[in-house]
């Protein structure tokens, strides 16, 4: 008997349209309005430990910068990929969130050298993307990020993210590289 390949792709096809009317479907693909969303959502989170800092003092710019980073970034599911602007070695990367909160809020004996990046009184943030790269269940951008301090300096980063979601489809942020532009 010999297989006839349209036929049975044909009969494929209608078992799986069945199929596909009953089944959960999951949809980890991410938009370029999701990016979008996930990058303003992390300047608006950082202008504001910025301000609670200024209202409420560190501890609860740290209880704020903690919930932040469980929600924005992919440290629930492994190590993330982040080199802050302004760290050192031997701490240069912090592929762990408590190495992340230390970076943004200081405080933390484990990094001496941070003194919370987020704490500087920043009081707006927008992001300049050169580029979106989307492919799928991931994506990743290029770009500048420009913070206005509390006396209206602004200072600008070359910031690349990568993005990814996660089983409840959240978008999580798993690179984050952010370094000060080129001075010559």
């Amino acid at each position: 008997m010999k297989f006839n390949a349209i036929a049975g792709f044909s009969a494929l096809a209608l078992v799986s349209s069945q199929a596909l009317a009953n089944a959960v479907v999951v949809n980890q693909g991410l938009s370029e309005q999701e990016v979008l969303t996930a990058q303003q959502g992390w300047c608006n989170a950082l202008v504001q430990i910025s301000e609670t800092h200024e209202d409420d003092g560190q501890a609860a710019a740290k209880e704020l910068a903690k919930e932040v980073i469980d929600a924005a970034y992919g440290y629930q599911m492994g190590a993330v990929l982040f080199k802050p602007t302004l760290t050192v070695k031997p701490q240069t990367f912090r592929p762990t969130s408590e190495g992340a909160l230390s970076y943004f809020v200081g405080g933390d004996p484990n990094f001496p050298s941070d003194s919370g990046f987020a704490l500087k009184g920043w009081t707006q943030c927008d992001v300049d993307n050169n580029a979106v790269f989307i492919a799928g269940d991931s994506a990743s951008t290029i770009g500048k990020v420009h913070f206005t301090g509390p006396d209206g300096t602004v200072t600008s980063v070359d910031k690349t993210w990568g993005f990814v979601k996660d089983d409840a489809g959240d978008v999580r942020i798993v690179l984050h590289h952010s370094s000060l532009e080129y001075q010559p």
